[in-house]
């Protein structure tokens, strides 16, 4: 029955790769059930309560994702979204606690939800032209494959060229390094679960070399979730006009539009699901993140986003919603074995060789890149640059947004472009000068 529901010979898969897809895309992005809650943590909310929000806004998001719009695309708490949130929003403001925060949270996830009622984001996914759209998933591929450098510090921060190579002789970078050798030959095979093996086989030589233990146990009960925190829908709103937050709450709802709309590009782009310009069953993927952000602020956690993690599943083969209900599952059982995920997910050597990889083949798009026409290539090129050195997706968009229109008017074509993207070009200047980001 699953196998009808999710077309898995239309979409040419089959089970056995819809489940190891899932597998690892809940590896590389189990990281969120522990980070989030440390970030937050700052932000004075209970770790516990995190921990809950964070899976259930997850599990929620994902589900949504697999069943309506049947997408390989998990759905989590955004990371530098959580960051904005403890430091920006709640930290530099003594009168703003984290309750009346998510509040403002809450309400940009409602007004999400209304746009993504209507065409207008289906729309923006159009409007976007296509230098961009290559040039967001090899931006986002640079993006992660830069994420998992950093975690293994095989790249680290340098006082004089910002970042620099770190210690080979490290235990975490050589473990590492091992574990993208052993995946890079199962690749160079054809082996289709290259990725997950890798992973598997990565974790085993941790555990016998010690470096990874479960000294907390496996299991551990379920901390009891709170909800409402902020005390109501209509005292989010209230709070919202009595501090101001309108700001705040712009900023939520312009990065989760573009963080999601660039990822769920890219990962589509990757999977082969784009029909041209238009993504289908658009409406219900981006409902997915939006009663998920909004869900998600109810029981205490920071703005979800879709996931980019979720192009590792999509590479080991994952092509439908049957890899995000594997996902949505796993994240239920994490509930119940905390310890034992804390202790993987705390060894980054075990999934990034997986993002890595999963970022070399999405830099593969940059081959459609119009190299040759520079009001064409140029933007794609500053989309690509920036996403990894401001380790941001909407940053990397809105650089390209801006410049993509500029170059189209200052040689006469200005006429080509979308009427949306001058639009968003406006917003994103404002964004990037006046709003924290």
């Amino acid at each position: 029955m699953l196998e009808k529901w999710f077309k898995l010979k239309e979409n040419k898969t089959n089970s056995r790769t819809e489940l190891l897809a899932g597998f690892t895309t809940f590896l590389t992005m189990a990281y969120i059930v522990v980070v989030n809650p440390v970030i937050l943590s700052d932000a004075g909310v209970p770790f516990d309560q995190v921990f809950m929000a964070t899976i259930i806004a997850t599990v929620i998001g994902t589900l949504w994702m697999a069943f309506f719009a049947n997408y390989p695309i998990a759905v989590a708490p955004g990371m530098g979204l959580n960051a904005y949130f403890a430091y920006s929003v709640v930290g530099t403001n003594d009168a703003v606690g984290y309750e009346v925060a998510f509040g403002a949270v809450f309400v940009s996830g409602i007004i999400f939800v209304i746009l993504s009622l209507t065409p207008f984001r289906e729309k923006l996914i159009e409007a976007i032209p296509s230098n961009l759209k290559h040039g967001i998933t090899a931006g986002i591929g640079l993006f992660i494959a830069f994420i998992g450098l950093r975690m293994s510090e095989i790249i680290v921060a340098h006082p004089d060229n910002l970042v620099g190579l770190g210690n080979l002789q490290s235990p975490v970078v050589a473990l590492t390094l091992t574990g993208l050798a052993i995946t890079i030959i199962l690749m160079a095979m054809n082996i289709n679960s290259a990725i997950f093996i890798g992973m598997i086989v990565t974790g085993l030589i941790a555990f016998g070399t010690g470096h990874l233990s479960f000294e907390n146990g496996f299991t551990a009960a379920p901390p009891s979730p709170e909800w409402f925190i902020f005390g109501s829908p209509v005292q989010a709103f209230v709070d919202v006009f009595q501090y101001g937050l309108y700001a705040v709450v712009f900023s939520f709802l312009l990065v989760t539009i573009f963080d999601t709309t660039g990822t769920m590009i890219g990962v589509a782009e990757q999977a082969g699901l784009m029909k041209g310009k238009k993504l289908p069953r658009v409406r219900q993927a981006l409902l997915a993140d939006s009663v998920a952000k909004t869900v998600g602020s109810i029981f205490g956690t920071s703005p979800t986003s879709a996931y980019i993690e979720s192009s590792s599943g999509v590479a080991v083969g994952g092509r439908t919603g049957m890899t995000t209900v594997t996902v949505a599952g796993l994240f239920i059982l994490t509930i119940f074995f905390s310890p034992a995920v804390s202790s993987v997910s705390g060894l980054p050597a075990i999934t990034s060789p997986a993002l890595i990889i999963v970022g070399s083949l999405m830099l593969g798009s940059v081959a459609e890149i119009k190299w040759a026409e520079f009001d064409e290539a140029f933007p794609a090129f500053l989309v690509i640059l920036t996403m990894p050195l401001t380790s941001s997706i909407a940053t990397g968009i809105a650089f390209g947004f801006i410049a993509h229109p500029l170059m189209k008017l200052v040689k006469g074509n200005g006429r080509t472009v979308h009427p949306l993207v001058y639009v968003f070009a406006v917003l994103f200047l404002f964004q990037l000068i006046f709003l924290p980001h």
